[in-house]
């Protein structure tokens, strides 16, 4: 089968490309043409056909007033993407396309080329875009949920958008046009959700397409475990944002002794993380910034468990099926996908999100039994072994593609 995957990132930047990738690799594992497609950027590895990516953007850094204007026709339908992609289909005709996470930079105007060429398409839905505007369910540091059945404007009304009056007005309008006057998403298929917990709520909110359910995996042998720890740490790594409840976790873990935090990776909040921990004394905290492959994997076997302390409805979070993968309980809010993946006192403990006196316990009641750190690092480890190894997930994808190929899509959930 000949196979398109897309994302707007495709080298290993965050959990999305991450998850791209790998499924890539896997596919191409088991003799299927694999062609990846997204952004031109400086880190992609050498990908074939690299002449018809996009253009590489960063929201984070728009420029001049014209390439502002620019940015923001991009995202509500970029005409450089449609050419690009019927640029590829005309070198290329895959067998179906697997979007992963395309908004703003991409945009969905490429679905208009693959319904031209009768192209099955399938997504798999990496965070809450479809239903909201902002795609994180959160305003005010608060899980929220005012854009239920297509309420778009509340963006606007609360300036959900960088608390920005124009770019929540942008989103709000984006989100207007792809939904209620193009139907454009009405071109994908069938939506894949790594996690229960996005089905359903994407289902609750008013969102009509076709979702079926397969969690992200890890290729296990890739991962050796080691059930004890070679000294008293505990880690996050991911994304340093506001949803990870990363102040949060400084709170609880500064007047723990004999325990080291450490934070691995990047984000826009690593600033102020830093001088949070440096104006307050604290000692027990290392930032180690991003560390990737062999580096991060050795920083979490040597740890106790990993912590995972979101406050935002996350999705199947692939740092947590690492620590898993590597022996490692996890320590996780109660909150989104999150509790599908840390069962409490089996595979790891759960705490409630956004408190930090709970977060404290549950971390000096993990230190004053290391035994049972340990029986749960093994729980964890077959859990992966058994639920979400390369094996099953190819098995079930392969079961997705091939239903929507015959335009079938009653999934067996």
């Amino acid at each position: 089968m000949k196979i398109l995957l897309i994302n707007k990132s495709l080298y290993p930047k965050g959990g999305d490309a991450i998850s791209t990738i790998t499924t890539g690799n896997l596919l191409y594992s088991k003799g299927h043409e694999v062609m990846f497609w997204g952004m031109a950027h400086p880190l992609n590895p050498e990908y074939p056909y690299k002449d018809c990516f996009v253009s590489c953007i960063d929201f984070n850094d728009p420029g001049t007033v014209k390439n502002q204007i620019k940015m923001a026709v991009n995202m509500l339908y970029s005409f450089e993407a449609k050419k690009n992609i019927e640029k590829l289909m005309k070198i290329e005709r895959p067998d179906i396309v697997h979007l992963n996470n395309f908004a703003h930079q991409i945009s969905p105007s490429i679905l208009h080329v693959f319904k031209k060429y009768k192209i099955p398409v399938v997504m798999t839905m990496r965070d809450y875009k479809l239903i909201c505007p902002t795609y994180t369910m959160v305003l005010n540091d608060k899980p929220c949920e005012r854009c239920r059945n297509g309420r778009y404007y509340q963006c606007s009304i609360n300036k959900c958008t960088k608390n920005s009056l124009l770019k929540s007005l942008l989103n709000t309008m984006e989100m207007y046009l792809h939904h209620n006057i193009m139907h454009i998403y009405d071109l994908i298929d069938v939506y894949i959700s790594p996690s229960k917990f996005l089905k359903s709520k994407c289902e609750e909110m008013g969102f009509k397409g076709k979702i079926v359910y397969l969690p992200n995996f890890v290729r296990v042998e890739d991962f050796n475990p080691q059930y004890d720890w070679l000294e008293s740490s505990i880690v996050y790594f991911g994304r340093l944002s506001e949803e990870k409840g990363l102040f949060t976790l400084i709170e609880a873990v500064k007047d723990i002794q004999g325990i080291t935090l450490k934070i691995i990776g990047e984000g826009p909040l690593r600033e102020r993380l830093e001088l949070e921990v440096r104006n307050s004394g604290i000692r027990n905290i290392e930032f180690l910034g991003y560390k990737g492959g062999k580096e991060l994997k050795e920083e979490i076997r040597k740890a106790m468990f990993v912590v995972y302390p979101s406050e935002w409805y996350e999705n199947n979070p692939r740092s947590i099926i690492e620590g898993f993968a590597l022996g490692k309980p996890a320590l996780g809010a109660r909150i989104g996908g999150i509790p599908e993946l840390v069962k409490d006192n089996e595979t790891g403990v759960t705490f409630e999100s956004g408190n930090g006196e709970d977060l404290k316990a549950k971390i000096e009641y993990l230190r004053k039994n290391p035994n049972k750190i340990v029986e749960m690092g093994k729980t964890a480890r077959v859990f992966v072994e058994q639920e979400l190894n390369d094996e099953k997930h190819y098995e079930k994808l392969m079961e997705i593609y091939q239903k929507t190929l015959e335009g079938n899509y009653a999934m067996s959930t």
